[in-house]
C-alpha cells in the first residue's frame, strides 16, 4: 500500500505539471495573438516556477536508496561553547521543524536535553513521511554559526558549532540481532514539564551499545516500558545505518560527515555578522537570505547535495530573488 501511494503521488504530480504547463503555453499563444505582453511575461514566470518543481521531482525520483523512502530519526547535539552552542542547537531544531512542517511531515519529539540557561544540549526527533530519510541524510554533519552573541554584554562576535545526524526508521521485517551482553541499559528520571508519572519515577531510558559506543535515549513516553521500546528501535536503526554507510562507501555514494563538533569539520556555515550568508562547503550552494534558511528553506541545499551524490552538478549560487 505504501508503494502504491508513492506511485500514485508521483503520477499525480507529473500530470499536474503537464496540465499547468499546457495552460501556461496556451496563455502565451493567446496573449501573443492579442498583443498582451504582460500576460506573456506572467505565463513565462509560471513556466520558470514549473521548471523548478520539475527539477525537484526529478531529484525525488532518484531517492532510490535502500532506506531513502523511510521515516527518519534526526539528532542534534550542541558543540563545545556552553550557552552559545546550546542556543545554536535549538535554532537548528527549530529550522528542521519548520522544514518538516513545510513538507507536510509529522513530527514526534523522542528526547530533549535542555541547556543550562538557554537552548538545548541535545534533541532527537522522529520525522514521519515519504522520503524523510532520503532528504534528511544530506544534512548530516557539523553546522557552524557566526553572529553577534545575544549572551555577550560586550556584543562580540562568536562562532558556535552543532552536529546533525539522520538515520532511517527500519521496517520491522528487518532483523538485527543485538545480544544482551553488548548493551548497557540505564534508567533515570525524565526532565521537562512533568505530569502524573513523568519526573516522579525513573521512566526515562538510555541504552549504550558497547561495541560501537552508540548511545540512544528516550524520555517522552509515559512509561519506562514504552521508552525502552523506542530506544531499542532507535538502536536497531543506527546499527542498520552503519551497514548502509559501509555499502555506500564501497560504491562511493554520499555520506554525511561525522566528526568532531568544531573547527575544520563543518559542512555548512551560517554567517549573520558582519554580513549575511549561508554557504554549503560541500556543494558551494549559497543563500544571502539566512533568516529564510533558518525558517526552513533548505530545499536548495538538500537538492544540491543529492545531485552531487548521484553525479549531478549543483547550482553554484542561490541568488537573492528579491
Amino acid at each position: 500500500m505504501r508503494e502504491r501511494q508513492r506511485l500514485d503521488q508521483s503520477i499525480s504530480d507529473i500530470r499536474k505539471l503537464e496540465g499547468e504547463l499546457g495552460d501556461a503555453t496556451g496563455m502565451i499563444d493567446m496573449a501573443e495573438a492579442e498583443g498582451e505582453a504582460s500576460l506573456v511575461a506572467e505565463a513565462e514566470k509560471s513556466i520558470d516556477a514549473l521548471a523548478g518543481r520539475a527539477e525537484h521531482l526529478k531529484l525525488q525520483s532518484m531517492l532510490s536508496g535502500e532506506a531513502d523512502a523511510n521515516d527518519s530519526y534526526l539528532e542534534i547535539h550542541a558543540g563545545a561553547g556552553g550557552t552559545e552552542s546550546q542556543d545554536w542547537a535549538e535554532m537548528l531544531f527549530r529550522m528542521y521543524t519548520r522544514w518538516a512542517e513545510r513538507h507536510g511531515y509529522k513530527l514526534q519529539l523522542i528526547e530533549e536535553n535542555e541547556g543550562e540557561g538557554a537552548g538545548i544540549k541535545s534533541a532527537t526527533l522522529l520525522v514521519k513521511g515519504e522520503n524523510a530519510y532520503g532528504w534528511l541524510k544530506t544534512e548530516a554533519g557539523i553546522h557552524r554559526l557566526v553572529r553577534i552573541s545575544p549572551f555577550d554584554a560586550n556584543a562580540r562576535r562568536h562562532t558556535s558549532f552543532a552536529s546533525v545526524t539522520a538515520f532511517p526508521v527500519i521496517d520491522q521485517s528487518i532483523e538485527i540481532d543485538i545480544p544482551d551482553k553488548e548493551v548497557r541499559i540505564d534508567v533515570y528520571r525524565s526532565s521537562g514539564a512533568g505530569g502524573q508519572h513523568v519526573n516522579k519515577t525513573e521512566s526515562a531510558v538510555r541504552i549504550t551499545h558497547l561495541p560501537t559506543g552508540i548511545v540512544v535515549a528516550c524520555q517522552t513516553e509515559r512509561s519506562q516500558h514504552q521508552n525502552r521500546a523506542v530506544c531499542w528501535d532507535m538502536l536497531r536503526s543506527k546499527l542498520y545505518e552503519i551497514e548502509l554507510e559501509k555499502k555506500q562507501a564501497e560504491t562511493g555514494a554520499f555520506i554525511g560527515e561525522k566528526s568532531d563538533i568544531g573547527w575544520g569539520h563543518q559542512i555548512r556555515s551560517y554567517v549573520l555578522q558582519p554580513y549575511q550568508l549561508v554557504k554549503d562547503l560541500r556543494t558551494g550552494v549559497e543563500s544571502r537570505l539566512p533568516q529564510e534558511v533558518l525558517d526552513g528553506d533548505l530545499d536548495p541545499f538538500m537538492s544540491a547535495a543529492l545531485a552531487q551524490a548521484i553525479g549531478g552538478k549543483p547550482k553554484e549560487k542561490i541568488e537573492d530573488l528579491e
